[in-house]
């Protein structure tokens, strides 16, 4: 029997030449002055297209100076980042593969040294816990957004959404996950404001996905959500139902079709629930879902087979591998992933 995992598939108008997703993993190799990538981004991304990747979702893109987290981040805000993003997107089409902008704002994780002098920002002014990647700099207290900073970033995600688009990206991704910019404010350690994105947590999201749709089209746009954080892994959501159902509500109320659930590992139930993040949202939404979280193919074909999943998102293997789809319908033996190997170049 054929996996159903290396099957192609039409997903809204993407044609992918299989259910393989890249997921989303920070690189690091831009300008860090310009934010334009590094010539090898072209290869990097292309060449998994070529052995057989659906469907590929790009690292982290800073939508501002200020958005950035750490060093290297790539950015979508000028035009020669458009310029140079259109090199990768066209040699990721040519090898018949599809690839999505993660449009990413780190919010009160950062440091100015980072952002280019500027206070990073958050919903209140609470301190994050812990350093920045790579450069290890302590998180700096951030500054509590005015309404003007709110309108600034929405229309920043705006702006690097039609970027994309002219770019030549398939679609986006929003990332309102992992203890960034917009999970901050649906954080109730961070989130103390008294006005309306105090008072109703997942207004600051629907206001971002109802400006980027307004620049490329719902059926082009996923949205990544996630309980845990990445600055406060003892953090857990009190009622995970509740958590599931505003969030799907606002997503299905701007007409997304695609949503990409992030759990660190697919199998592990929810802290104060029996399911899993996923099999959670599965019972309350029945549309695409990507599926990620140390998956390996024989899962991955498992979910896919119960329709638990659409896609199937693969982080490290295909760091270590960038010709996974091809191992894996050879019945070859996957490399080991190998951060000393893996981490340092984009091969």
């Amino acid at each position: 029997m054929k996996m159903k995992l290396l099957q192609p598939v039409t997903i809204n108008q993407w044609d992918l030449q299989s259910r393989v997703v890249m997921a989303p993993m920070t690189r690091g190799f831009a300008d860090q002055e310009t934010g334009i990538i590094h010539q090898d981004t072209i290869h990097y991304y292309a060449i998994r297209a070529k052995f057989g990747v659906g469907l590929i979702i790009t690292e982290g893109i800073a939508i501002s100076p200020e958005a950035r987290g750490t060093i290297g981040i790539p950015g979508l805000y000028r035009p020669e980042h458009i310029e140079a993003w259109k090199r990768v997107t066209e040699q990721v089409h040519a090898e018949n593969g599809r690839i999505i902008a993660q449009l990413w704002h780190v919010g009160r994780l950062s440091h100015s040294s980072i952002t280019g002098g500027v206070q990073p920002i958050a919903p209140s002014a609470v301190q994050a816990n812990g350093v920045t990647h790579k450069v290890h700099l302590p998180y700096e207290m951030p500054k509590a957004m005015t309404k003007d900073d709110i309108n600034k970033v929405i229309q920043n995600f705006k702006t690097a959404a039609r970027n994309a688009h002219l770019a030549g990206f398939d679609g986006i991704e929003i990332h309102a996950a992992h203890g960034y910019l917009i999970d901050q404010f649906q954080f109730p350690w961070v989130n103390f404001r008294k006005d309306r994105y105090g008072q109703e947590k997942y207004l600051f999201l629907q206001e971002i996905l109802h400006a980027v749709c307004e620049a490329i089209e719902p059926e082009r746009v996923i949205v990544r959500f996630s309980e845990h954080k990445d600055d406060s892994p003892l953090f857990y959501w009190e009622s995970p139902e509740q958590e599931i159902i505003e969030i799907l509500n606002v997503i299905q109320s701007i007409g997304i079709s695609i949503i990409h659930p992030s759990a660190k590992q697919y199998k592990k139930t929810l802290h104060r629930h029996e399911l899993t993040l996923h099999a959670l949202v599965r019972k309350y939404r029945k549309g695409v879902q990507i599926g990620v979280g140390e998956l390996t193919p024989d899962l991955a074909e498992e979910l896919l087979r119960n329709e638990e999943i659409q896609l199937a998102a693969f982080g490290r293997p295909l760091l270590s591998n960038a010709d996974f789809v091809k191992r894996v319908k050879e019945g070859r033996e996957l490399k080991k992933y190998n951060a000393q190997i893996d981490l340092p170049y984009l091969h």
